[in-house]
């Protein structure tokens, strides 16, 4: 891959992925350690773990619902904008939920607020900016290496969830968690630069709601991109959530339960990684 005539100013396409990844470590991160909070919060608010389920089932909806309009913002006014945006959402929602005292507020913080959160400051942001700032040579290692960069911050994020939980308690973590958020808003000044003309995707043609999605459905390809996501959605919304807590019922540690999700995206960026190659 060669960086010649793809320089952007100081955002180089290393900068430029570096940051992309830097942002969707923090911002899948906490998500994907949310299940070590589904005990203590419980515990905490004397109510069953449905009322986080329905909190985290909220949250899914909400975010892919949002990921159209955020996409469609941010190629409108810029993408370091809604990241920005996305990770003050997400921040305010982290916080809001350490110090739920009902269901209602549990529902709007981790359900609402980090559910629009997610869709305005997560990769599937970072991939259309990307797409738009490297040349094509670049691309398909940097959207490899960005969704490998998620799976590293699961790996990384749930384990320090457990030792953050045990050191301080839930409501620090969570706190903690907020904290780092606010790390995407400098990080999103990478993608402020212009695309180039060495191979940078061309401006996206005017179109209705209804014929691009006409048209997205109508490609083979992406119809089974869509399928694929919804194993990632099992894993995202089920097993990182209600794997801890089941294992902790079977008698097993809570450390126990964190590492087993940190290995789940462990061995995901493996398959991130050779995907970007083939």
């Amino acid at each position: 891959m060669t960086v010649a005539g793809s320089r952007i100013g100081w955002r180089t396409p290393t900068v430029v992925i570096s940051c992309g990844c830097a942002i969707a470590l923090l911002s899948f991160g906490p998500r994907s350690a949310l299940g070590q909070f589904l005990t203590p919060l419980s515990l905490a608010g004397n109510w069953g773990r449905d009322v986080l389920s329905l909190a985290l089932a909220i949250q899914n909806l909400l975010w892919g619902i949002g990921q159209p309009f955020a996409g469609a913002v941010a190629d409108r006014f810029g993408a370091p904008r809604v990241l920005s945006i996305g990770a003050l959402l997400y921040a305010a929602g982290l916080v809001l939920m350490a110090y739920a005292t009902t269901p209602a507020v549990l529902h709007l913080s981790a359900g609402v607020l980090i559910g629009f959160g997610l869709s305005g400051c997560s990769f599937n942001l970072v991939i259309g900016a990307l797409g738009k700032l490297l040349p094509a040579s670049w691309r398909s290692f940097a959207f490899g290496a960005g969704t490998a960069a998620g799976s590293f911050g699961q790996f990384l994020f749930s384990p320090l969830a457990r030792a953050l939980i045990d050191a301080f308690d839930w409501q620090s973590a969570l706190v903690v968690f907020s904290a780092l958020m606010l790390f995407i808003l400098p990080l999103s000044l990478a993608f402020s630069g212009h695309a180039t003309d060495s191979g940078a995707l061309s401006a996206p043609r005017s179109q209705s709601v209804t014929q691009a999605l006409a048209e997205a459905f109508g490609h083979r390809s992406y119809v089974l991109l869509v399928l694929g996501f919804f194993t990632c959605g099992f894993q995202l919304a089920f097993i990182t959530v209600h794997l801890p807590a089941y294992l902790m019922d079977r008698g097993l540690s809570a450390e126990v339960g964190a590492w087993t999700i940190g290995v789940i995206g462990l061995f995901n960026i493996m398959g991130c990684l050779l995907a970007a190659r083939m």
